[in-house]
C-alpha cells in the first residue's frame, strides 16, 4: 500500500512539473561558434544561419566567453511590446443604380 501511494504521488508531481513547464514560453537552442560578441549581445552562426540573442547582465556562463569559442545558447522568444493596428473595415460592393422602365 505504501509503494502503491509513494507512486501516486510521484506521478502526480511529474504531472505537475510537465504542466508548469509546458506553461511558458518555449526553449530553444542554438550551437555554433561565437562571431560576434558585445556586452549585450551575442552571435553565434549555425550553418549559413546567425543567430544575434540579447544577453542580460547575470546571464549564466556569459562572464569569459569570447569570439571563436563554440558554445550552446538556450534562449526562449519573449514578446517585449505588442502593436495593434485594426484591419481597416471591407468597403460594401457598388451596386449600380437600378433602370427604371418608361411606360410601366
Amino acid at each position: 500500500m505504501r509503494v502503491r501511494s509513494s507512486i501516486l504521488i510521484a506521478g502526480g508531481l511529474l504531472a505537475c512539473a510537465i504542466l508548469g513547464y509546458a506553461a511558458g514560453a518555449k526553449n530553444y537552442q542554438v550551437t555554433g561558434p561565437i562571431t560576434d560578441i558585445s556586452a549585450d549581445t551575442i552571435t553565434v552562426t549555425k550553418g549559413s544561419e546567425a543567430f544575434q540573442i540579447n544577453l542580460p547582465k547575470g546571464t549564466k556562463g556569459a562572464e569569459s566567453l569570447k569570439k571563436g569559442d563554440k558554445v550552446t545558447v538556450y534562449y526562449a522568444m519573449t514578446a517585449t511590446s505588442v502593436e495593434s493596428k485594426t484591419a481597416p473595415a471591407k468597403a460594401e460592393p457598388k451596386t449600380a443604380p437600378t433602370k427604371k422602365k418608361k411606360g410601366a
